[in-house]
């Protein structure tokens, strides 16, 4: 319960009841006994309805009339929610999430990282340079370092000179910190710092091919770890077309 835990009581029931709608303990359409739960949890009525409230928004939950309170589908869910993201990563839900953000990074970063190369600004150059040396200081620090591997793909992404390239950022950052802590507090001998190094070289030497190359194989590379540790022995589901 690491988001809420500094929030009380009400934190750490979102947290829980989070956990087990996005890791399907709570099914789509399953309706929530509120006064069982409570007795399970300990906690009072108002807890719990203002918890529903935060899980509504996040689209996890719905409560009507005749029906209560119950799991809403999949669909309407908000994935790109950076709570809804951790909790899928940690309910059980990580190799789907891990495969889709792999797929999603794919479409968008070697393109930014071509663009980045040809059109970045000096204080874009120096932000990449920032955020990389982020990363090496906190190499020891599995979340502090996936928040520094998070500021160099959003410092990329700003570079790239494309206003809407620059906001995927919103589509990436959910995942990505959870993906990063999971590879790197698996795989501590992990480095991948020389990845993002060949990225920002290429950029800063305006050289558009090699900074496309360096971005596809550091994204390669990335989503074989994540694909490794969330599913081992077995290939994420729902997946008829890797390639």
């Amino acid at each position: 319960m690491t988001a809420y835990a500094g929030r009380g009581i009400h934190g750490q029931i979102v947290e829980l009841l989070g956990e087990r709608v996005a890791g399907g303990t709570l099914p789509e359409g399953a309706v929530l006994d509120l006064r069982a739960l409570g007795e399970e949890l300990g906690v009072s009525m108002s807890v719990l309805r203002e918890s529903v409230r935060v899980l509504a928004a996040k689209g996890l939950l719905d409560s009507r009339q005749k029906r209560g309170t119950f799991v809403r589908a999949r669909s309407e869910w908000n994935l790109l929610d950076a709570d809804v993201a951790r909790w899928r990563a940690t309910g059980g839900d990580t190799a789907r999430l891990m495969d889709d953000l792999a797929e999603l990074r794919a479409l968008v970063e070697p393109a930014a990282a071509r663009y980045a190369a040809l059109r970045h600004t000096a204080s874009q150059l120096t932000a990449l340079n920032r955020a990389l040396e982020r990363m090496v200081r906190t190499r020891d620090d599995p979340r502090a370092h996936a928040l520094a591997d998070l500021e160099f793909h959003r410092s990329l992404l700003a570079a790239s000179g494309n206003e809407l390239l620059a906001r995927m950022d919103v589509l990436v950052a959910p995942g990505l910190v959870e993906r990063d802590v999971l590879v790197h507090s698996a795989d501590p001998a992990a480095d991948p710092i020389p990845a993002h190094r060949a990225v920002r070289d290429a950029v800063r030497a305006r050289d558009a091919d090699a900074a496309e190359a360096a971005m596809r194989a550091l994204l390669a590379a990335s989503a074989a770890d994540a694909r490794r540790l969330a599913s081992p022995g077995s290939a994420p589901p729902d997946r008829k077309d890797r390639t």
